[in-house]
């Protein structure tokens, strides 16, 4: 950088350093704090703006997930809070009933004990021990995202102000009916002996049989014959159901057959729902052991008939001989039996959907139990109603729709689990089953005395609650409620969920249902639904597939060896943890670099198009920590530039240049743009605006036009409005630039600002004023100057590339235009035209342009550069025509896959989307070569 003094900015930008330094720094200052700004005016209360963060399990690790979501969070958070609104960021962890159990049980096993060994209490104390020791690691890793929370209101689901506020609401659900207790059929995990939400279902398409057997009709004739997937549930068939309408069967509707293996007489009935083409056409009707069965055994009024033990072994409902076998045994033993009495007809692979556990992996097993459950049709009619009116808004829009087909279609929420770690549910039973719902034991008792007339021993409900059930309070139970509390009066309804679509109905549904019904107004205003995070080539990202991606490492990096063990560890198949390494060491053979927090939140921000699934591209974060870069060296250029060189007085508008009124009419436009794709939620239109205009606009243009103003003799006032100029508009976009990239410009800005002539305290860039466009800076007329000039340039500039033209050659160039146009556009500009497209002198051309010459059409305007003697046209074309027979091949091959029936009937969609990408690209670089080719050929003639 020559021509200034040097800068009081290091050379090179250090992320890790200057991220730990301002985030302590801004957490030990309380900056985060909710409501910390001064009042507007006498007696005005700035507006309050609230974000409730989806509280992650307190067992958990940050994923890309995590960091996707909570980057957009803090990005509407910090641009609320530069707006001068009380904002508060509420935090906090979910205690994850099921996973926290599981991970102090597995410690447990380590010792060789269970939890029956140490009994409920000590159990449950030792779950509190480790949540205080190594819970709540993810915490700590949102920090280092930057998360500008209110740690000091860090909330627990389990916490007492929580857990008053999740009995209150269990009581108040009760005591009106909408919460009873009932036999019901739920997701059982036979492994964890607890029942689980369809949310912890895993349902994954497997290899398995279609089994054919025969059910013997009462009266003689020719036997029904029953495809099913699951014989061993057979012993529990109440029925078997065919088509109404399918003619094969409408004689035997209402006659009876007898259950194989039992014996038991059971009736044909007729249901619209079984399916004529899916097997025989006649299905075995279980209503104890399947969703389906359960419905048709309500709507015909058929018994339940429970087979199974809460391991999923058959019990004494059975005949003996299959009696406390695992339901996989009993399904082997059982097909031997109907094999061996005539009753086989056959079996044939069938692939078909298998509920596993998330957590246990073991397969679920639809089963008859007493739970508790919420009565959830009443709660759901002003869900309803509050999304079709508008005072809940959807983002993208599209959700609304999927939101309702569930909502309409809602059942009973089944919210008793049988773990030990979680909200107890308040309820007590007397001796004779009698049930007391309580906020607390003393009431029970109370209650217990007044109806029995005497004291009596109680015994609490063993269940724990859903998780979900505390999450549902997440909004209301935070800000302090039941009590009414002035941060509940401040910051409630919030405004925004950020969240994913994978939780709309298990949280989404269940907040707003619960925030109508115990505060009378919606939990938030508007809800934006996150896509998945995937890799590169569209793939989901899963310890199975190798290619899971750590926050953490991407900010940090990490090398090569330590990345293999990463992605490896805990993998249980050798073959597979040794494709994975060997692939892992293909995609990363020096590990990953170290990109910074600003770099991947800003790749997150750039890639946030509503609703879609995410491909997160390491190309697209290298050059968004490029751009780190660049905004670090303009920065410098601006401060070699300007310390200790501003004047005490502001320059005189008049003194600045056409380049300084079109940056700063830039600036207004961008300023405009960023607020209007913030309030659209548009954060990849944010995003894009600000890197093309700081990379294109500020670095690219206005900092390279303004170089012959700083360096040259054009007067010390035009050089002080350059320099005033410069550090007004880097100075703004900093401020623009801080929701996405918090670190990096809060280090620049605190260098920049003083520049500016602030007077009072500067503080935090993040409570400095968001920038307001400014109407009387917009300049049309600089604008299009400015653009005339850069289509030029950009014209020689393609010339240069295309025919091979090094950079740092200069040029003549020759001007083709009518007189008016050369006189009030093309010689009034030259200035700024010249020096950037690196032209030696240019020249009008009256008449035909001479031969040899590269061409370039612009709207009232032809340029032309002679190549005679600037090249070598010869060498410069049998390298186009080497690089040419290149992409001939490459393009050969990628169509022979494309014109591959097989290829394009087996490989997946992505596959064949990318080779027809690349066919698009190799054709676009084809005609590139054959276009400047023909220049050459026409500048040699």
């Amino acid at each position: 950088m020559s021509g200034g003094t040097e800068p009081s900015l290091s050379k090179g930008y250090d992320p890790v350093g200057v991220e730990r330094r301002w985030y302590a720094h801004w957490e030990a200052s309380g900056c985060f704090k909710a409501g910390e700004r001064e009042k507007r005016g006498e007696g005005e209360d700035p507006p309050a703006y609230c974000i409730m963060i989806p509280p992650p399990n307190v067992t958990g690790t940050l994923h890309m997930g995590h960091a996707f979501q909570d980057t957009l969070m803090d990005a509407l958070i910090r641009q609320r809070r530069m707006k001068g609104e009380r904002v508060l960021w509420q935090t906090g962890t979910d205690h994850a009933g099921i996973a926290t159990q599981m991970v102090v049980e597995r410690q447990l096993a380590g010792e060789g004990k269970t939890r029956q060994d140490l009994g409920r209490e000590a159990f449950l104390e030792r779950v509190w021990q480790w949540k205080e020791q190594s819970g709540g690691c993810i915490v700590q890793q949102l920090r280092r995202l930057g998360a500008s929370c209110d740690w000091s209101r860090e909330a627990f689901t389990m916490d007492a102000p929580r857990s008053l506020a999740v009995r209150e609401v269990f009581v108040r659900l009760y005591e009106e009916g909408l919460i009873y207790r009932g036999t019901r059929l739920v997701n059982w995990d036979p492994v964890l002996h607890t029942a689980v939400s369809d949310l912890e279902v895993i349902s994954e398409e497997e290899e398995g049989f279609l089994w054919y057997l025969r059910y013997p009709l009462a009266d003689g004739g020719e036997p029904l014959v029953v495809a099913t997937t699951r014989p061993e549930t057979m012993l529990g068939d109440v029925a078997v159901a065919v088509h109404p309408e399918d003619e094969r069967y409408q004689h035997l509707i209402g006659r009876q057959v007898r259950l194989p293996l039992v014996g038991r007489l059971i009736p044909v009935i007729a249901d619209e729902t079984v399916k004529p083409e899916f097997g025989s056409g006649c299905v075995k009707i279980t209503p104890a052991h399947d969703f389906n069965d359960h419905e048709m055994g309500k709507r015909h009024q058929l018994p339940l008939i429970n087979i199974f033990t809460p391991h999923a072994t058959l019990n004494d409902s059975v005949p003996e001989a299959y009696r406390h076998l695992d339901r996989f045994v009993a399904r082997q033993r059982i097909v031997a039996d109907l094999d061996a009495q005539g009753l086989l007809v056959k079996v044939l692979a069938h692939r078909l959907m298998i509920p596993r556990g998330d957590r246990s992996k073991a397969v679920v097993e639809p089963y008859l139990t007493d739970q508790w459950f919420v009565r959830a049709a009443p709660l759901a009619q002003e869900a309803i109603r509050v999304v079709e009116d508008g005072r809940v808004a959807f983002v993208p829009d599209s959700w609304k729709k999927t939101y309702f087909e569930w909502m309409h279609h809602i059942q009973d929420w089944c919210i008793s689990r049988q773990i030990w770690w979680g909200h107890r549910i308040p309820a007590w039973y007397g001796p004779d089953g009698h049930i007391f719902v309580c906020r607390d034991a003393e009431t029970a008792r109370q209650q217990a005395r007044s109806h029995y007339g005497q004291e009596q021993t109680l015994t609490q409900d063993a269940d724990v609650l859903d998780t979900w059930f505390s999450s549902a309070l997440w909004p209301f139970a935070t800000l302090g409620w039941p009590e009414q509390t002035p941060e509940l009066q401040t910051f409630y309804p919030t405004h925004v969920l950020v969240t994913g679509f994978d939780i709309l109905f298990f949280w989404v549904a269940r907040m707003i249902m619960m925030g109508l019904k115990f505060t009378g107004q919606v939990p938030f205003h508007t809800v934006y639904i996150t896509g998945l995070v995937r890799d590169g080539e569209g793939n989901k990202m899963s310890k199975s597939k190798g290619n899971i991606l750590d926050p953490l490492d991407l900010i940090d990096g990490i090398d090569l060896e330590s990345l293999v063990q990463k992605r490896t560890r805990d993998l249980m198949q050798p073959q597979l943890a040794q494709r994975i390494a060997a692939a892992t060491r293909k995609e990363f053979p020096d590990g990953i670099p170290a990109f910074g927090t600003d770099a991947l939140r800003f790749t997150m921000a750039s890639l946030a198009t509503q609703g879609r699934d995410i491909k997160f591209d390491l190309g697209r974060m290298e050059g968004y920590r490029n751009f780190c870069n660049k905004l670090w060296n303009a920065a410098r250029f601006v401060l070699m530039n300007t310390e200790g060189q501003l004047p005490v007085q502001q320059p005189s508008s008049l003194a600045r240049s056409m380049a300084d009124r079109w940056i700063l009419s830039r600036l207004q436009r961008v300023i405009h743009e960023v607020d209007g794709a913030f309030g659209k939620y548009r954060f990849d239109e944010v995003t894009s605006t600000l890197y093309h205009f700081l990379w294109g606009d500020f670095c690219d243009w206005y900092l390279e036009w303004i170089k012959p103003i700083l360096y040259g003799h054009q007067g010390e006032e035009a050089q002080a409005a350059s320099r005033q100029t410069m550090v007004q508009v880097l100075e703004s976009s900093l401020r623009l630039l801080h929701p996405w990239m918090p670190f990096i410009t809060e280090e620049l800005w605190q260098k920049v600002v003083p520049l500016t002539g602030a007077q009072e305290p500067l503080g935090s860039l993040m409570h400095a004023p968001w920038p307001q466009a400014r109407a009387d800076l917009v300049d049309e007329e600089a604008e299009a100057q400015m653009r005339f000039v850069q289509e030029v340039v950009g014209a020689v500039r393609t010339i240069r590339s295309e025919t091979g033209i090094p950079p740092g050659r200069k040029l003549v160039l020759l001007v083709s235009a009518a007189a008016d146009v050369l006189e009030h556009h093309f010689q009034p500009l030259q200035g700024w035209i010249l020096p950037l497209a690196r032209l030696e002198s240019w020249q009008p051309l009256a008449g035909e342009a001479p031969a040899g010459c590269a061409t370039a059409v612009l709207p009232q305007i032809r340029l032309f550069v002679p190549l005679q003697g600037v090249i070598d046209v010869a060498a410069e074309g049998a390298r186009l025509r080497k690089e040419l027979q290149r992409i001939e091949m490459d393009l050969q091959r990628v169509q022979g896959k494309l014109n591959n029936p097989s290829f394009l009937s087996h490989a997946k969609a992505d596959v064949v989307e990318k080779e027809q990408r690349k066919e698009r690209e190799l054709q676009e670089k084809q005609q590139g070569i054959h276009g400047a080719l023909q220049r050459l050929e026409a500048a040699a003639s």
